[in-house]
């Protein structure tokens, strides 16, 4: 629709359509209009219009998202129409500071990224945005209110310097964050710590929201510039070491006086909890201080410094529950300690085994106390949160081994005292209570803490005593096992099932499997209290707990979940699948495994459909004990699908009727699940071919059918697809049929079937909001992709013979695959992994074996597909940019042997000739295709942290001796863009690379290439590095 506002009116209408309507329609309908509004002439007109006589917050947040989008192109505005945009907003915010939080934040962001993005704009001599400093200093002069909105502008143009925008160079980021921390950021923070100490210096009024936003905010500013990416090293933030924080050595001076530190200690100490956190995370910062900034007196200072003040927070007593996240740390700090105790070699007393078990204690003794304190009071529940749970027990296993007979002696005094307390509670029953429930919180703590310490014993030096400690523990976990179970389903406690199941997973990595001596003293104990002897009669007791939960714990996810993974962690070692399927509670399940006797298969509106993602987990496991003596024995297969012939053969008869159809769709989506399954763990030619001959023809087209009525609900058509692209992966050779057999092809056509009905009916579905995208189109055309991939990969399919009978399923599953492309953005391709991780290898396929499929593509599909390439080559993930090169690698080459060739000509390459002409003539006519990856590609070998230099190096070369014009103008360009003195061994440098390099795409030459690049990247390095004031250029500016 063509887009014209004649009022304020119409815009605010659309304001309220895009933040606060409910209508998805009205709100996809005023995104498309926001976009257009962009692009139109009177942009600036309208927002000015926006912020000015605006009624509402949202239109002045319309007004600020337009501007930063204008801003923010590739193509920028003029200097001069940016500088106005900049100065305009300074005034507006400054006139009206009593703004919308959100307003002011979203016109700030717009200042910053016009500073950051023009930050070597010149006139007149002058860097024209580099004053934002002294017009923040006109803001700290006024009112509280200016003041917190110059710190914001700081705070937020520190942030957006540091930010890297993937859709723009590296190289040019980095030339533009180091001149920002070289020429201002220092400035920054000795601003920001200026007016801490003038707030603390005054009496502080906490009481006052506005004083208090204010030193929020300046703190804020002060860690964004400690956060700083100060030399470009992106760091891993989800690592567990804390990184080393590269303070420039221009501000020692700032760190070496011992006030910086004491006034955020101070700080910390006279502020409310919400911003002392902030001090605290800045003090972490100032910890983390390269330690080469310092001599080792000064270093000695600093660290003495900072040991006291944080001995004087540490004196000040904590709770539990005031500091949950620093439990993580501290018990990281203690697991390394105690683990490196083997090593040490001094022969001074380190003190560990007197310390370590009091940890310990003060862990366990602090959970149980927790738990009484969470009931009474409705907090959150620790245990709620699986995740940190098994974080820190992992972290807490090393720790709890030293010194091991106190923390046993712990733990079977608790464990006795409270499974005591729990039967005294139980008997007699009478519903839940508030102590019953204390209890069950308590119990399931020492669960997960007896597992955490069996498991410790792999992580630790242990001895037969230790084994028998286990012993001791383990019995008590068994018997509340039994003691639970007797209770079912009456009296149940998902907390304490969650909590055994840790257990029996940490005893199982124990002291069950192949490694384990037969005679460990952890079944002495175990055998007088249980009878249980050894390992056989442990995987009993395993499997008849995981058959009682799998019956009584259907409606509960998380049990039925955890209670599956842990029958797949067994069933994946050979030993002990030998030894379980001996076992009678396994013969049954083998022999029952219907809704009958586990609910949790059943298909009723009680159970939502994510449930039966675990039914996967279930076969996959079932499967593997049923493939221990199966061999060859049909009828044995046909037995254990008798229940999903049964299954498959109701869905029949009814499918083509009009009533129950929500029954047959749930019936569906669990049949796929569980043959998906099933053909997971069918690794066997023999095997999967029973299951083929079960499925085709009969239920395959079933699926198909499934696929073409419900192609809108992916809850359907998503486990349909996945089983699809299971039975088209070829692992261990499964699919290489006999000779004789033409299943290959007939699996290849049901696929191919699939994937074209498939994607014609999700592209009748026209466009999709951002986010119904994903899940209703995206997630499936990426599977298809994967078992296209896997088809085309596999070898077990002659792909020539298709087209030598006229059959036309390999044309339209390409073709449907070239339909479904065209569909998405290549914004799209990128953003979404799994989209990115399935299509890029299946291009790799393509070019490698089906070369005249790509270079027959129409143009404007052809040039889609070169620039998803080139798109690909800069993206961070290896195994999608590692495609891209070896694709572009493939496509390099053809055209390079074409050219070779093209003198020759002989007759009966006749055909082939005409289409490597199609594709020479495509490239001519749009030369910059092959140059800008020639660009990207150097770009990223000289200025980017190359991960997969290999992969970047064979294209390269084709590259260059199909472009060596271009080549030259790309060396010449970035010795040029270099001082006099490094021109000469950059051209070096140039000349090493094609030494020895001949003109040809043989191995041999592309393995001297590789070798050379190697070279070049890290001298070309050391060049640019050897001058830290020469800001490096990137290739950017030649493509």
């Amino acid at each position: 629709m063509a887009l014209h506002f004649q009022s304020l009116a119409e815009l605010e209408v659309l304001c309220t359509h895009l933040y606060i309507g409910t209508d998805l329609t009205q709100r996809i309908e005023a995104e498309k209009a926001l976009l257009e509004l962009i692009d139109s002439p009177e942009c600036l007109s309208k927002c000015q219009l926006l912020l000015e006589q605006g009624t509402t917050s949202y239109a002045q947040l319309l007004a600020a998202t337009c501007l930063s989008k204008l801003v923010s192109r590739v193509s920028p505005l003029p200097v001069e129409q940016r500088m106005d945009i900049r100065n305009y907003i300074l005034n507006y915010v400054a006139s009206q500071p009593k703004l919308a939080p959100f307003v002011i934040q979203a016109l700030i962001q717009v200042i910053a990224k016009i500073t950051k993005l023009g930050w070597f704009e010149v006139q007149k001599d002058q860097f024209v945005f580099r004053e934002i400093i002294a017009d923040v200093k006109k803001f700290l002069q006024g009112t509280v209110e200016h003041c917190i909105i110059g710190v914001i502008i700081l705070s937020e143009l520190t942030q957006e310097m540091n930010l890297v925008d993937y859709s723009r160079p590296s190289a040019k980021h980095r030339k533009i964050a180091t001149s920002f921390r070289d020429t201002s950021l220092k400035d920054v923070l000795v601003l920001a710590c200026s007016l801490l100490k003038e707030v603390f210096a005054k009496p502080l009024n906490l009481q006052d929201q506005c004083q208090q936003n204010l030193v929020m905010q300046v703190l804020k500013l002060v860690l964004n510039c400690l956060n700083f990416d100060f030399i470009g090293s992106s760091a891993d933030e989800s690592a567990d070491d804390l990184c080393t924080v590269q303070i420039p050595t221009t501000w020692r001076t700032i760190f070496l006086e011992p006030e910086t530190l004491d006034l955020f200690f101070n700080l910390y100490h006279s502020l409310p909890p919400l911003l002392s956190q902030l001090a605290l995370s800045c003090l972490v910062q100032f910890a983390s201080t390269r330690r080469s900034l310092f001599n080792s007196p000064e270093r000695a200072k600093y660290l003495g410094n900072l040991i006291k003040g944080v001995k004087r927070i540490l004196e000040n007593p904590q709770h539990w529950e005031f500091a949950p996240n620093s439990v993580h740390y501290l018990l990281t700090l203690w697991q390394r300690m105690v683990a490196s105790v083997p090593f040490v070699k001094s022969t001074e007393p380190h003190l560990l085994d007197t310390y370590a078990p009091e940890i310990t204690k003060a862990f366990i003794t602090s959970r149980l106390d927790s738990v009484a304190i969470v009931v009474r009071d409705h907090l959150d529940d620790p245990l709620d949160d699986t995740a940190t749970v098994f974080q820190q027990l992992e972290q807490l296993c090393t720790v709890s081994r030293c010194e091991y007979e106190k923390t046993c002696a712990l733990l079977v005094q608790l464990f006795d005292q409270n499974a005591q307390n729990y039967q005294k509670l139980l008997h007699p029953y009478s519903g839940v209570t508030v102590d019953i429930t204390i209890q069950e919180g308590r119990l399931a703590w020492l669960v997960y803490l007896v597992g955490t310490v069996v498991g410790g014993r792999l992580t630790y030096t242990s001895t037969d005593e230790h084994d028998a400690m286990d012993g001791e523990l383990s019995c008590r976990v068994f018997q509340l096992i039994s003691l639970m179970d007797t209770g079912l389903p009456r009296c149940c406690n998902e907390k304490i099932e969650l909590a055994i199941l840790w257990f029996l997973d940490q005893f199982r990595k124990t002291y069950v499997g192949d490694q384990l001596q037969r005679t460990s003293k952890v079944y002495a104990r175990m055998s007088e209290v249980l009878g249980i002897t050894d390992d056989n009669h442990v995987l009993e007791t395993f499997m008849t707990k995981i058959v009682t939960n799998l019956k009584y714990w259907g409606r509960y996810e998380p049990v039925i979940s955890r209670t599956l993974q842990f029958l797949n962690d067994l069933s994946v070692g050979y030993i002990l699948l030998k030894k379980l399927v001996k076992i009678d509670a396994v013969k049954f399940m083998l022999k029952n495994h219907t809704s009958e006797h586990f609910p949790f298969l059943g298909i009723s509106d009680n159970h939502s459909l994510s449930d039966f993602r675990c039914r996967t987990t279930f076969y996959t496991a079932l499967t593997r004990l049923l493939m221990v003596d199966l061999g060859e024995d049909e009828d044995e297969f046909e037995n254990f699908m008798l229940p999903l012939t049964v299954a498959f053969e109701t869905v029949l008869q009814i499918f083509n009727n009009n009533f129950k159809q929500e029954d047959v769709k749930r019936m569906l989506i669990g049949l796929a699940r569980d043959l998906r399954g099933i053909a997971f763990a069918l690794n066997t030619k023999t095997s999967y071919t029973m299951l083929f001959d079960w499925m085709y023809p009969t239920y395959l087209p079933l699926l198909q059918n499934a696929v073409e009525r419900w192609y809108g609900e992916p809850t359907c058509t998503t486990p349909i697809l996945k089983l699809m692209a299971e039975l088209m992966q070829n692992r261990s050779q499964r699919l290489n049929f006999d000779v004789s057999s033409p299943n290959g092809i007939l699996l290849f056509r049901e696929a191919s079937k699939m994937v074209c009905t498939y994607g014609n009916q999700i592209l009748s579905l026209g466009s999709l909001s951002k986010d119904q995208i994903y899940p209703m189109k995206l997630k499936g055309i990426s599977i298809c992709y994967s078992a296209l991939k896997s088809a085309l990969c596999g070898n077990y399919v002659s792909f020539g013979v298709f087209k030598l009978y006229g059959d036309n399923h390999f044309d339209n599953v390409l073709q449907a695959f070239v339909k479904m492309l065209l569909s998405v953005s290549h914004s799209d391709l990128l953003q979404y992994r799994k989209l990115s991780q399935s299509y890029y290898p299946l291009l790799e396929c393509l070019t490698q074996d089906h070369m005249s499929f790509i270079i027959n593509l129409e143009p404007p599909v052809l040039m889609y597909v070169l620039t998803s390439i080139s798109e690909g080559l800069t993206t961070l993930d290896t195994v999608v940019s590692s495609s891209c090169c070896t694709s572009l690698d493939y496509i390099v080459t053809y055209l390079f042997k074409h050219i070779a060739k093209e003198g020759k000509k002989p007759l009966r390459c006749r055909e082939a000739t005409q289409a490597g002409q199609r594709l020479l003539h495509f490239m001519q006519q749009n030369p910059d295709v092959l140059q800008q990856m020639m660009s990207v590609l150097m770009n990223t070998i000289v200025f980017e942290d190359c991960r997969n230099q290999w992969s970047v190096s064979r294209p390269l070369l084709g590259l260059i001796l199909l472009n060596e014009k271009y080549f030259s103008e790309l060396r010449a360009s970035l010795i040029n863009s270099q001082p006099l003195p490094k021109q000469e061994v950059l051209a070096q440098c140039f000349r090493n690379l094609m030494e020895g390099v001949e003109q040809n795409l043989s191995v041999k030459n592309r393995d001297r290439f590789t070798q050379n690049l190697s070279v070049f990247r890290r001298d070309v390095a050391e060049a640019l590095r050897s001058d830290g004031n020469t800001e490096p250029c990137s290739l950017d500016m030649m493509s």
